[in-house]
């Protein structure tokens, strides 16, 4: 097959999503995929001058190093709102350039206004057009004033969809309440051989001055600032004699970075142990260093009800348990009983880390055997079976 696929975040820099997982796979089984991204994070990374050119990076790979996956970069301009102005002409251009060109058998949307423009572009063309939500993408736009008008090309969108995939059943839900025709779920994954429980992390907590008695709590991933690892880490601050042994360990950057070395520098916090962003392949020694994995997120965020964080899957499969806050997403996805343990808010982190304290081994295996069936293997055969069939549908 020849996929083109449509995304509105950086597939380079960022850490690998779903998307990444399948499309390195399916490249590396023979299909010839094409990527039309955007560099989300340009005011930060590349603030300087009016345009970004157009770029093209060949045979790009996340996570396997025999996949070869094709980037294209279209021009934007660099200035707050015509960014976004500027996609629709650029990225337009470029889906049309690639229909021509490319020939794609099939179009996968992830992103919010592309995928718009492309799936009325693979409508016109008679090509099968498949929206992947793996976030409420309109939850996302920073500018809440655009968040209505969000909300409506992702609307138009699934309704001109041929199939609405997602990675869980609360966005199911979601996609069936906004007008979806058909819809499959198809959850995240785990590289259950490279995530392995009896990896050692003992040079990791060795690095970073963690006791054997210490209790390590483990979050990864972009620091929202809803995430409530500020709340966590304040906390920690306030009540460190109540709870000595407790350390988390944050890796990762992003909004809330700034002030949770603030709390650790201001209160002289050694237990907050901020490692900044860390390459994907020494995830799991981290993770293995690990007591406790967490996601202790404002639960009123908007952006958080319907997704379920694909390392939270990650977590489980190394047989941590893991606390997060009783998200619905996460709960309809997770239940009781899984090795998932549910707060209601931040704070409640570290009296439910220390109740754990004594059974981390067998709350950690329960968690293992719940996602043992999700491994990327078995997921990216299920994705392919319904990507030749929605084409042989269509023939």
């Amino acid at each position: 097959m020849r996929i083109l696929v449509v995304q509105e975040s950086d597939w380079l820099e960022r850490n690998p999503h779903q998307q990444h997982h399948l499309f390195d796979r399916l490249s590396a089984r023979g299909h010839d995929v094409r990527v039309i991204d955007y560099p989300i994070d340009w005011r930060k990374d590349d603030p300087d001058g009016l345009m970004n050119p157009r770029r093209v990076y060949r045979g790009v790979h996340k996570v396997r190093e025999d996949a070869g996956v094709d980037v294209i970069r279209p021009a934007h301009i660099k200035a707050p709102l015509l960014d976004y102005l500027s996609i629709p002409f650029s990225h337009g251009r470029e889906i049309r350039r690639q229909i021509k060109e490319f020939k794609p058998d099939i179009i996968v949307g992830f992103g919010l206004i592309n995928s718009f423009i492309a799936s009325i572009e693979a409508r016109r063309r008679g090509i099968p057009f498949v929206y992947y939500l793996i976030d409420v993408l309109y939850t996302l736009i920073p500018e809440r004033a655009f968040r209505g008008l969000g909300r409506m090309l992702m609307r138009k969108t699934i309704q001109r969809s041929d199939l609405v995939l997602t990675i869980n059943r609360k966005l199911d839900q979601l996609a069936l309440e906004l007008g979806a025709g058909r819809t499959e779920v198809i959850d995240a994954g785990i590289d259950l051989a490279e995530f392995d429980p009896d990896l050692d992390g003992s040079r990791i907590r060795d690095r970073y001055g963690v006791g054997d008695d210490d209790i390590l709590l483990f979050f990864m991933g972009f620091l929202y600032n809803f995430s409530g690892l500020r709340e966590l880490a304040a906390a920690m601050a306030e009540r460190r004699e109540e709870y000595p042994n407790v350390k988390l360990m944050v890796v990762g950057d992003g909004d809330a970075y700034d002030d949770l070395k603030s709390i650790r520098d201001e209160n002289n916090l050694d237990s907050l142990i901020l490692t900044g962003r860390q390459p994907y392949n020494d995830i799991p020694e981290f993770l293995a260093a690990s007591d406790i994995c967490i996601l202790p997120a404002h639960i009123d965020e908007e952006i958080m009800q319907d997704i379920v964080p694909i390392k939270l899957y990650e977590y489980l499969a190394m047989a941590k348990p893991v606390i997060a806050t009783r998200l619905p997403g996460i709960y309809m996805e997770f239940g009781e009983g899984n090795g998932i343990h549910y707060i209601e808010r931040p704070e409640e982190t570290l009296e439910v880390a220390v109740e754990l304290a004594d059974r981390l081994r067998e709350e950690g295996q329960i968690g293992r055997r719940f996602v043992e069936s999700n491994d990327w293997e078995t997921i990216t055969d299920r994705f392919e079976v319904i990507l030749q069939e929605l084409l042989e549908n269509d023939n």
